[in-house]
């Protein structure tokens, strides 16, 4: 039985994607590619270019499958803030006209890709599913929303279903799969590198180690597994919480990337340090515990590798 993959042309998605096929199981995929990319997508897995918002589309889409892991929106938290409309359009619409397309076609199951974003600003070390949720933009609201619909379809018709927050997503499973977001930090650091730039740190003046934020960062691939031991518990009809943090546990400064980048770039550069940027929290860390009690999630990559992969991706796409 196969599994619709909504965005898997996509950074995530396309890896999410590979680590189907990789366990034998059948996937098909409907993205519209407004930020993905149709080479991102193997021969041979059935391929829809449309939106989620295409109900027809979506309706041959879903046809045959057996669960959903829906990755499509706009991921976009920053300018979110000035295109709302647009965010709710995509993220919100989009997952009840998704949800729809499944009570019509009798597709049982859905793994959502949930944010971290969820939680704003948490007073707390370290984050945990029952933290409480305070988003600070219409995609940390929109992922929320998402998860209320999700809750509430469960209710009304017995949909199972999980969503996965997590923070940032970094590095590459395979060559020819990278990051194209101009709004991430790897993305950002290698283009600036490669312009024979030096990176920003935006304040080095925050209470933490060595005064720069500390963030979670996790590998693409680490992060792809998790969506598809969610679908396999799922399909198996085991039991799954309704959301689920997918964190490091203690966090990586951006001082310390910084210094990753050299390393592994074997570029020599000081980066330059900016003002800080208004609201970004010292630290925002998640706990993995629960994932990895019940999706055997965990940290397969150091942060050297998270860059490795990453460079050699993009490297070989310049």
């Amino acid at each position: 039985m196969t599994w619709l993959v909504t965005g898997g042309a996509g950074y995530i998605g396309s890896h999410v994607v590979r680590a189907f096929l990789e366990k034998g199981i059948d996937v098909a995929v409907i993205d519209d590619l407004s930020s993905g990319h149709e080479a991102f997508v193997p021969d041979g897995v059935p391929f829809i270019r449309a939106s989620i918002l295409d109900r027809d589309a979506l309706a041959r889409a879903i046809r045959g499958a057996i669960g959903v892991v829906h990755i499509a929106g706009y991921k976009y938290a920053g300018v979110s803030v000035q295109r709302p409309l647009h965010t709710y359009e995509q993220n919100v619409t989009g997952t009840a006209v998704l949800l729809e397309a499944m009570a019509d076609a009798g597709v049982g199951s859905i793994v959502f890709s949930s944010s971290a974003a969820v939680y704003g600003t948490p007073d707390v070390d370290i984050v945990t599913e029952r933290t409480d949720k305070h988003p600070q933009s219409p995609y940390g609201e929109s992922k929320l929303i998402g998860e209320w619909l999700l809750a509430d379809q469960g209710r009304a018709t017995g949909l199972r279903h999980t969503s996965l927050r997590y923070f940032n997503v970094v590095g590459s499973g395979a060559a020819d799969l990278y990051d194209t977001s101009p709004h991430n930090l790897f993305p950002l650091v290698f283009d600036a590198l490669l312009a024979g730039r030096a990176p920003k740190i935006f304040g080095d003046d925050y209470p933490t180690p060595d005064g720069t934020c500390v963030r979670d960062y996790i590998h693409v691939a680490d992060l792809a597994l998790a969506h598809v031991a969610a679908a396999q518990v799922l399909e198996a009809g085991g039991s799954l919480a309704s959301v689920y943090n997918l964190g490091s546990g203690d966090g990586v400064s951006v001082a310390e990337i910084m210094a990753a980048m050299a390393r592994v770039t074997g570029i020599d550069f000081a980066p330059e340090i900016a003002p800080r940027r208004p609201g970004d929290p010292a630290r925002i860390v998640a706990s993995g515990e629960l994932a990895a009690r019940d999706l055997g999630w965990r940290m397969r990559h150091s942060l050297d590798e998270m860059v490795a992969t990453a460079w050699a991706a993009r490297s070989a796409h310049r």
